[in-house]
């Protein structure tokens, strides 16, 4: 490395947070970026270890050792050039990869893991801001044609792969812009949207066609598409929410989290929505029930809508504030987190059941609680209520939508999941493959850039009978 001795004289810094008062007044990202002469520094950090573990934590592969030490050399052309050699788009896993390259990182033994996150998102943006990412136009096209279902990051980033070796490809998206859950369920202050936009004016320019507005089953049906195309890619969502069926489950104001965060992502972006779900937490006593990243959205939305109070309710035990790294390391270890959100202000309470829901005249007006033991089950005499206006469900997501779609001839996981494995990411019907969550299940964006581009592999071998796509 450049610096063998940089982690030993530099100390791990950090993006800082514009403060709480200030960042609630809008939908706008917060981070304070660093300079990069700290970047520089923080790339210096990086440790001639050997075994680089940061890779064994990256789903993407990237090669965080190379680019580390071309930042601390200020080769910031170069190291954009390796980022995108393993991911497509790192400016969003800059921004919202909860980064367990840094959790598998050496020197996270000690807590103190070299800046990969912030570096990456540096790279990348430097390379926006300098005119460096242009469109990759390919040199020949092969006359194939490759239909794909589903627009969040497992169908960008197959889409690009697929155009950049000379395919036509064509992005179907049911919603009115592209992006999926990146558009449409991870809130504006965590990534701003004209980071995808900015992305697709560049995919479009490479030569992909973009359809919107396109709900493949209704629109359109997937017969229409296989005699179409030479080949089709379904990456949709795993878009199902995780219900929870207690008395009190009708009252207006329970609702899921999917139906409350689009609704603010679309009023961001001036985008027309249906009123059904135009529910906002202003001047209201919200509870959210689950503990995850879709929670902790759900408690950033509601203070900037103005929320009187933001209660986060969990049936999983409080986890020890700092893991046992000679168990964990380098996986990612369950241990008490704070998000950015949960900062802001939110009450968080751990091993609390729901037993229902109570309300006036059809309205919700609380929950009715119990403790819970590790064992999750009801501890007597624990009872107690929580004041209530809104209550949003966020316990995850059991699957994909596939009514439209699956007519009993795909075959599927015992999740409910299209079936295909990781090596060749086929379905059970000739020409139709699958990847990211519709294959996978509910995961992280990483995971679902690493299928695309390897479902992107795997078509091109497919249709051409091999393939230089990196696998």
């Amino acid at each position: 490395m450049g610096k063998v001795t940089g982690f030993l004289e530099i100390d791990r810094i950090d993006k800082s947070y514009k403060p709480v008062e200030e960042r609630l007044k809008n939908f706008n990202e917060f981070t304070e970026d660093l300079d990069k002469k700290v970047i520089s520094d923080q790339g210096s950090r990086c440790m001639d270890c050997g075994i680089p573990y940061c890779h064994s934590g990256c789903p993407v592969n990237n090669i965080i050792p190379d680019w580390n030490d071309l930042v601390y050399n200020n080769k910031w052309e170069e190291a954009i050039e390796v980022l995108h050699s393993t991911n497509n788009f790192p400016e969003f896993t800059g921004r919202i990869c909860p980064a367990p390259c840094e959790a598998a990182c050496t020197l996270n033994i000690d807590d103190i893991p070299v800046t990969i996150k912030n570096i990456e998102c540096a790279i990348v943006d430097n390379a926006w801001n300098k005119g460096l990412i242009k469109p990759q136009l390919s040199n020949f096209k092969t006359n194939k044609s490759i239909a794909i279902i589903g627009s969040g990051p497992a169908g960008m980033a197959a889409s690009q792969q697929l155009i950049r070796v000379g395919h036509n490809v064509t992005l179907f998206e049911k919603n009115s812009k592209i992006g999926g859950l990146l558009r449409y369920g991870i809130p504006d202050f965590k990534m701003e949207k004209h980071l995808i936009d900015r992305r697709q004016k560049q995919m479009e320019e490479e030569g992909l066609i973009v359809k919107t507005n396109v709900n493949i089953g209704e629109d359109i049906r997937l017969d229409e598409l296989k005699n179409e195309f030479d080949a089709i890619l379904l990456s949709g969502g795993a878009e199902i929410p995780r219900d929870l069926k207690i008395p009190g489950r009708e009252l207006s104001g329970v609702m899921f989290a999917m139906d409350f965060l689009p609704y603010q992502n679309r009023r961001v972006s001036g985008e027309d929505f249906n009123d059904v779900f135009n529910i906002s937490a202003k001047d209201k006593d919200v509870v959210v029930i689950g503990g995850g990243d879709t929670g902790s959205d759900c408690i950033g939305t509601s203070f900037r809508q103005g929320a009187k109070s933001v209660t986060q309710i969990e049936i999983m035990p409080i986890p020890p504030e700092k893991e046992n790294k000679a168990l964990t390391w380098p996986d990612w270890p369950i241990k008490m987190r704070v998000s950015s959100s949960q900062a802001e202000g939110a009450i968080r309470d751990f091993s609390v059941l729901t037993d229902s829901f109570y309300g006036e005249n059809g309205t919700l007006k609380g929950l009715k609680c119990h403790k819970v033991d590790d064992n999750m089950k009801v501890i007597p005499n624990t009872e107690f209520n929580i004041k209530a206006d809104l209550s949003l469900l966020a316990m995850g997501f059991t699957g994909p939508v596939l009514k439209n779609i699956n007519d009993g001839s795909f075959k599927l996981d015992n999740r409910g999941n299209i079936s295909a494995n990781t090596n060749d990411y086929k379905t059970s019907q000739k020409g139709i493959f699958s990847a990211g969550d519709m294959r996978r299940g509910q995961s992280l964006v990483v995971w679902a850039i690493r299928e695309g581009r390897q479902a992107a592999r795997s078509i091109d071998q497919y249709l051409m009978g091999s393939s230089d796509l990196p696998k």
